[in-house]
């Protein structure tokens, strides 16, 4: 990757309210290159913070810096170097994918031809070429997502905003979104994502931050938050019921001691060895299960 060392994201003690709502509550984070994932119930200011970072509402206090740019003095330059897709699609469903790819060319000041030669190049890129003459509106859910995604990149931005960009969508096409951001992400693109699917932080994310009633209550690598939750654990089995977790510290030999004395005394028991995942440190951290899962 070719991601420099200073943060795309500083943000200090900043503060959102809506009338008597208090959204965001004295937030600090710093976020570096790379994929940043924020996670948090629904509900919890995720899309606010997005469109403070964006320039789409203001902070009511606290300072805000992207790209090392303040929002309240430089949003102009900070909307020149940034790109965000929201939480639906918002390409002209009556144009083509050629025709929505084009046209937004067109209106950041590409010449035709230009326009016309960066949109064939996404619509390969993000395999929408076989369709690049069809309306919008016929396209299937991933296809239109793909698309908007492709619209956020006719000019290369250097951080990519996404708000739970896969919300919507069946497994496979979020596989396939997934693979486009991994691609975008290893070409340089710093990506700031939210989501409520756990496993899209888990596959995605450099870092992950937790967002709980407005503040950021944790933040790390998936690895380091799943670690706050415990090691792992063998979980013995009666007729489908849990008799009894026993903490092991996952390697061979701690497992193989552990299940030979399990294997004497209790033999008709099923073992099943369990790891912390960012459900548990999820859970643990907010009090709440994502949206989906609870779903």
């Amino acid at each position: 990757m070719t991601y420099t060392d200073t943060p795309i994201i500083e943000l200090t003690h900043l503060t959102k309210r809506y009338g008597d709502h208090q959204v965001l509550t004295d937030l600090s984070l710093t976020v570096q290159p790379g994929i940043h994932a924020l996670l948090g119930p629904n509900g919890a200011g995720k899309t606010t913070l997005i469109d403070i970072l964006t320039t789409l509402r203001p902070h009511d206090s606290g300072t805000a810096r992207v790209l090392d740019l303040d929002l309240r003095t430089a949003g102009a330059d900070v909307r020149r170097r940034i790109s965000v897709t929201g939480q639906f699609a918002t390409v002209d469903e009556v144009l083509t994918g050629t025709e929505n790819l084009t046209m937004m060319g067109r209106l950041i000041g590409l010449s035709h031809r230009a326009a016309r030669r960066r949109a064939d190049e996404l619509l390969d890129r993000f395999d929408l070429t076989a369709a690049a003459g069809r309306r919008a509106s016929a396209y299937s859910g991933g296809m239109r997502r793909r698309l908007d995604l492709a619209v956020s990149l006719i000019w290369p931005p250097e951080v990519l905003f996404l708000d739970e960009p896969t919300t919507g969508l069946d497994a496979q096409s979020r596989l396939g979104l997934w693979q486009q951001i991994r691609e975008l992400a290893e070409s340089g693109t710093n990506v700031f994502l939210t989501t409520q699917y756990l496993a899209e932080a888990d596959a995605l994310a450099d870092e992950v931050s937790v967002l709980h009633h407005g503040r950021i209550v944790a933040r790390g690598s998936a690895a380091e938050l799943k670690e706050r939750v415990g090691g792992a654990v063998l979980t013995l089995f009666d007729d489908g019921v849990v008799v009894e977790e026993i903490p092991t510290d996952g390697s061979a030999h701690d497992i193989a001691r552990l299940t030979a004395a399990i294997a004497a005394d209790r033999p008709n028991l099923v073992v099943e060895l369990r790891r912390p995942t960012l459900d548990d440190a999820f859970l643990q951290l907010t009090g709440h299960t994502t949206r989906q899962e609870a779903a």
